[in-house]
């Protein structure tokens, strides 16, 4: 008989899992949905001293007064983080870890990272008294949920009652780094992603496919995923799909990541258009693809600077500068007489949203400042989650930007990307962009989270009357430069260019 250690996420308890776990005993299973201490109804039981350690060890009393053959550990969202620190310290008795809708902490993570407001999170990482009930941190008001998770498909019953039962966090529990002597990581593991919530396993693959070595422990044959097309709180959105999911989860099942492709990598594809060589010179991070003909005296060139998405690990190679789709747009808009710009930001993790900023500024500084630039003539163009960056940009046009382009941007943060500085939200930025040109190329087949991020920055536009030009690509998808070799992808291409470019030679 397998029995499921069923443990929730901040502000919640045991009562979370009520249905799921109903419907589990129903199918013959044990299931032990845990209230952690100064959670739920033993709210009151936290102290000063209560943190991750405390809950480490609520769990592992849970586990040794057990005597199923199989027991397998489900955490969500905060959860997973006491559930790990618990496997790691009795690994023998744990069959499968299921991560819900939760990340992949590692040994001296913080899951402070969880919280969505940026001030408060430094404040409690620098030990200020930043919690306003004695060490533990209000819960969510009814309409506060939505940053901590995507409450897609919560009715508004589920939602108030989420919002009647929550309780304070104590701090501690946040702000304790995760201790694991590795001997979790040899477990079998699933991950149940919620697509609302902006994941998925075709971003799990793509991550993969990029060659970041922090996802490559995701191709082990024993790691396996379901989807859920919810939100963040599927065990009150979705109670049966996850009561059927964690049983198949405990025998194997679920799809496997490759571990070797018999192909190329998406990114690393020819890009879908002949581009001819150009000159190219690289100063540090940024590399200029150059016009064949000079620029003569008094008639510098247009640039372009091209903005990649992320995060990308700084161990991958070839870095994005040298992927094919940057350097034939680079070539291409070179061959049209303007300085193709490509740069290597460090977009290395989500919080590293502002030093991607401060490098792209840094660029943009560098280029204008060449002599064979016009100064007064650049367009910035984005591409995936490098469209976070255009915010700054969209919020306050300087005089010289002539132009912002995005190509399958995420243009707000996706609802599980608590770590990202609110301030890198293009959706309200571009409310106050005047009549600064903007030119969307769309695809028709994005994912869904970050398909809804642009339709959120397309209705703020409209709102506002922004000069937005729409290029759609019908049938194309994210990244579909060098997966697809279509007429309507090649055209899409086109058009963006030459829009662009219009905009830098009025």
């Amino acid at each position: 008989m397998t029995a499921f250690i069923l443990v929730a996420g901040a502000h919640t308890g045991g009562w979370i899992w009520q249905e799921v776990a109903d419907r589990l005993r129903k199918s013959g299973a044990e299931a032990y949905p845990v209230t952690l201490t100064g959670m739920g109804e033993q709210a009151r039981d936290a102290g000063p001293g209560t943190d991750l350690e405390t809950h480490v060890h609520d769990l592992l009393r849970l586990i040794d007064q057990m005597d199923a053959a199989e027991v397998v550990m489900v955490g969500h969202c905060y959860g997973i983080y006491p559930v790990l620190g618990a496997a790691d310290r009795r690994p023998e008795r744990i069959a499968r870890i299921v991560h819900l809708d939760a990340g992949m902490p590692r040994n001296g993570d913080r899951a402070l990272t969880l919280v969505p407001e940026q001030a408060l999170r430094e404040r409690l990482l620098n030990g200020s008294d930043a919690a306003e009930d004695e060490g533990r941190i209000p819960p969510p008001s009814l309409e506060e949920w939505h940053r901590w998770g995507s409450v897609d498909g919560l009715p508004p019953t589920a939602l108030a009652r989420l919002t009647e039962h929550a309780v304070p966090q104590p701090a501690g529990t946040l702000t304790r780094p995760l201790r694991l002597s590795g001997a979790v990581s040899e477990l079998p593991a699933t991950g149940v992603l919620c697509t609302a919530n902006g994941s998925s396993i075709a971003m799990v693959e793509g991550l993969v496919g990029l060659g970041d070595p922090r996802f490559q422990a995701l191709t082990d044959p024993r790691v396996s995923f379901f989807e859920l097309h919810t939100g963040h709180w599927p065990m009150l959105s979705r109670a049966d799909e996850v009561a059927e999911v964690l049983p198949r989860a405990a025998a194997g099942e679920g799809h496997r990541v490759a571990a070797t492709v018999s192909e190329r990598p998406a990114h690393l594809r020819p890009f879908l258009l002949d581009v001819p060589e150009r000159p190219r010179e690289r100063v540090g991070r940024v590399d200029l693809h150059l016009p064949d003909t000079p620029a003569e005296e008094g008639s510098p060139w247009p640039a372009v600077v091209f903005v990649h998405g992320g995060p990308v690990h700084p161990d991958v190679r070839p870095t994005p500068r040298d992927w094919p789709a940057f350097v034939g747009y680079g070539r291409y808009v070179a061959g049209m007489g303007a300085v193709g710009v490509t740069l290597d930001h460090r977009l290395h993790d989500l919080a590293d949203y502002g030093r991607a900023a401060d490098d792209l500024a840094e660029a943009v500084d560098l280029v204008r400042a060449d002599p064979r630039v016009d100064e007064s003539r650049v367009a910035l163009w984005y591409f995936s989650a490098g469209g976070l960056l255009s915010a700054d940009w969209l919020a306050a046009p300087p005089p010289w930007l002539r132009c912002v382009a995005a190509t399958y941007p995420i243009l707000a943060p996706l609802p599980n990307w608590g770590r990202v500085d609110s301030r890198f939200r293009p959706a309200d930025a571009v409310r106050t962009a005047g009549r600064l040109p903007i030119v969307v190329t769309r695809v028709e087949l994005e994912r869904a989270e970050i398909a809804m991020t642009v339709e959120e920055f397309l209705g703020a536009a409209k709102e506002c009357d922004a000069d937005v030009e729409l290029i759609d690509v019908p049938q194309g998808h994210h990244g579909f430069e060098t997966t697809e070799r279509t007429e309507e992808a090649s055209r899409a291409v086109e058009r963006a260019v030459r829009s662009v470019l219009g905009h830098l030679r009025r």
